[in-house]
């Protein structure tokens, strides 16, 4: 008799409690697959797997503190890090280029990943992308409509301490809080902040939380 293969351990990071849950019911269906640890943002994640042993991360893109894609980083930075999936209610080609960027193995849309997210959990267990169905028609007509109007694809321009500062700016925290938050100095939150609009051409704070959102630092 063939032994049972062990299950595919799984970490679910969101903020919505209720995503969570459903999410957990589509995955906890599946005979190869278990979700052993839950987390509300990419801190609670990042802390949660320094006490579980999991196969597989599943990260929502924008959630407070910490985003999926930050976590993300952190992650794959480990020693022995897990497989990594991003999921997202955005079908949004930047969110996608920056998680193959931070190493997750594909993105998934949260308005179908009852059909999608088992198959995604299985590929990225494989060692393979998972790229949702219709993307990649969506990405290349993109692209090519990009390279109609000159434009170039997205790419990061910020290093990580400046994204976090950026969403913390987005999230209208003061330069006092901020420095409270990632224990820096005040001093040093405004050289940030000085970086970052610079680097990004931006003039206020309305522009900072528009591109925040577009770069999935914040949930619109």
């Amino acid at each position: 008799m063939t032994p049972t293969p062990p299950k595919i351990r799984i970490l679910l990071a969101d903020d919505h409690t209720l995503v969570r849950r459903g999410v957990r019911l589509i995955l906890d269906a599946e005979p190869d697959l278990e979700v052993v640890a839950e987390a509300a943002d990419g801190a609670e994640a990042v802390a949660a797997l320094r006490d579980v042993q999991v196969d597989l991360v599943i990260l929502d893109v924008a959630m407070p503190r910490m985003t999926g894609l930050q976590a993300a980083r952190t992650i794959a930075r480990m020693r022995t890090p897990p497989k990594m999936l991003m999921l997202s209610m955005h079908d949004n080609e930047q969110y996608f280029f920056e998680a193959l960027k931070v190493g997750a193995s594909g993105y998934v849309l949260k308005s179908v990943a009852d059909e999608d997210l088992v198959d995604a959990c299985r590929t990225a267990m494989r060692g393979q992308a998972f790229v949702y169905p219709g993307a990649m028609s969506a990405l290349v007509r993109d692209y090519l409509d990009r390279l109609r109007r000159g434009e170039s694809l997205p790419r990061t321009v910020l290093t990580e301490r400046e994204d976090e500062v950026l969403k913390l700016i987005a999230e209208g925290h003061s330069t006092r809080e901020i420095a409270r938050e990632l224990t820096i100095s005040y001093k040093t939150v405004e050289r940030h902040r000085e970086n970052i609009l610079a680097k990004l051409g931006l003039r206020d704070r309305t522009q900072v939380t528009r591109y925040a959102i577009r770069a999935g630092l914040i949930e619109p």
